[in-house]
């Protein structure tokens, strides 16, 4: 502690000692008596020793709360900390540990997410699990029944997979020029087990070239399509219409609330469909918004209850 101590205050025991060399000087070249000199050092000694203890008391409570502060770390502690200098410290202190208090708010919130996501996830993939095990046990392993339950083990985890990313910053988009139509022609032809299943029917008109990630901008169309067919009636219709700069995803379905609109983007929202179906995560739309967001690209709903929903994707 006395090594800090110097350390810290070195400067002015190097500017008395230089002090009093000038001084010295000062009598010897001026033939000046050498006991006034020694006398005046002697006394100004004394009050440097004084002053010293004072300082080295307050030096060693300075350092002690300090090292209680980096373990309890509560600023009320260093209330005894008046000088300008340490003020704005402390200031910069209380700055520095609302941004933690803040950041393992944030962390703690994006946990306790992750947790609930996982376990509503683990949920839902016990139906199409419990699906397949039955149509094994009961040697019933129809083709395009597997197909769809295996199909809807893959579109949630890729959306659980796509949602940690996002979440953890690890997201990685790499622009290159893309077909609008190819994609949405691939993923119909993937999600084809699901049209058959429920007799929609698809049409899809028009081009766009973009110059966009491809595999996230697929997932994001991946989202929106995935809706319109859960949410569209048998034999119902979606019509996919592609223009330069936007897109419009229609289908027939049973329509969206109004007062459920401005919520569709908020993460975990499923609205009336979502609970009256239990069919919705909560995170389709969030995560589309999310991916499309990032690409540069918007996106807008409009529906009507028992006509259908409208689905935007526009250049920003």
């Amino acid at each position: 502690m006395i090594r800090a101590y110097l350390k810290e205050y070195s400067r002015w025991y190097m500017m008395y000692v230089l002090l009093s060399l000038i001084f010295l000087l000062t009598f010897y070249l001026y033939h000046l008596p050498l006991s006034y000199f020694i006398s005046s050092l002697i006394f100004n000694g004394t009050i440097l020793i004084i002053i010293s203890l004072y300082w080295y008391w307050k030096f060693y409570q300075k350092i002690r709360t300090l090292q209680h502060f980096i373990n309890v770390r509560e600023l009320k502690n260093l209330d005894f900390l008046q000088a300008p200098s340490d003020l704005a410290y402390k200031a910069a202190l209380e700055k520095l540990l609302e941004r933690q208090a803040e950041d393992r708010l944030n962390y703690k919130t994006r946990e306790e997410n992750l947790q609930q996501l996982i376990k509503m996830w683990s949920h839902q993939m016990k139906v199409p699990i419990s699906a397949i095990s039955l149509m094994a046990q009961t040697n019933q392993l129809k083709q395009g029944d597997v197909q769809s339950q295996l199909l809807r083990l893959e579109n949630d985890l890729a959306r659980l997979l796509n949602y940690i990313k996002f979440s953890q910053n690890q997201s990685d988009f790499r622009f290159e020029k893309c077909q609008v139509r190819e994609i949405l022609v691939d993923l119909a032809k993937k999600n084809q087990v699901f049209f058959l299943q429920k007799d929609i029917s698809l049409t899809i008109e028009g081009e766009w070239e973009i110059n966009s990630d491809k595999k996230w901008l697929s997932f994001a169309f991946s989202q929106i399509l995935d809706n319109a067919i859960k949410y569209s009636k048998k034999g119902g219709h979606i019509t996919i219409l592609i223009q330069e700069n936007q897109v419009l995803i229609e289908d027939t379905g049973m329509g969206i609330l109004k007062e459920d609109i401005p919520r569709l983007f908020e993460e975990g929202f499923t609205g009336y469909n979502g609970h009256e179906h239990q069919k919705a995560t909560g995170l389709g739309l969030y995560m589309a918004k999310k991916v499309l967001d990032s690409l540069e690209l918007a996106i807008k709903i409009d529906s009507q209850i028992d006509e259908g929903t409208q689905v935007y994707i526009t250049r920003k």
